[in-house]
């Protein structure tokens, strides 16, 4: 499973892509190091896992560049003591980040094979302090909020005011947000009661597709 050849590969993912792009939270760094990203894509993508590109899960979906995924964890500047939800469990790479780096993660997708596959691939590497369910995720997981931090892997047309809602105070969340072809990574903190939010970069993201969201074609 961790085989020297893709050690080596998530090693020159650190040093060519994740370092000259900021990424420097050393607890970042070393979960992207050690968490074995080919597992979650199918067997004729491993060569590619490591890559500087998305790549393709199924159902119209994908699992976004290393250094997007880094750079969203990082936002959040997670202490290891945290709640954190995530919106759009895809392939389960994101929630294996995270939960190498806080408490507990609650990961809502709505494709109800791609979560059945990333929980197969949670019990294969023996990670348990994800919980997941198949739902809405754009309505976040409200029976657990609140949450110190919220990540959305999906992009709708603006902030879901339920994601708003079940973030604590102080939270943090990070989530793309714009139109169908183009969409800016925003930074959203909440602090004594003023929610904020702030643009971090130009992303490209697949649609977040609920009731806060955009429509299901």
């Amino acid at each position: 499973m961790r085989s020297n050849k893709f050690e080596k590969s998530r090693t020159r993912m650190i040093e060519e892509q994740l370092l000259p792009r900021g990424i420097e939270d050393p607890a970042v760094l070393h979960a992207m190091e050690m968490v074995p990203r080919h597992l979650f894509v199918a067997p004729a993508l491993h060569a590619q896992a490591y890559g500087d590109f998305p790549l393709p899960i199924g159902h119209g979906q994908t699992i976004s560049q290393p250094c997007v995924v880094a750079l969203m964890t990082q936002l959040l500047q997670l202490t290891g003591q945290e709640k954190v939800l995530e919106i759009g469990t895809g392939c389960g790479y994101q929630s294996a980040i995270l939960a190498a780096l806080c408490q507990r993660v609650y990961t809502v997708e709505r494709l109800k094979p791609l979560l059945a596959r990333a929980r197969r691939t949670f019990d294969q590497l023996q990670i348990y302090n994800i919980m997941s369910k198949v739902a809405d995720g754009t309505e976040g997981w409200p029976e657990n909020a609140p949450f110190a931090a919220i990540i959305v892997t999906a992009a709708g047309p603006q902030i879901p005011q339920p994601l708003v809602d079940q973030l604590a105070d102080p939270g943090v969340m990070v989530l793309p947000v714009g139109d169908r072809e183009s969409q800016t990574l925003m930074l959203v903190r909440k602090e004594e009661g003023v929610v904020t939010a702030t643009a971090v970069e130009s992303v490209r993201f697949v649609k977040l597709v609920g009731a806060h969201g955009w429509k299901a074609a």
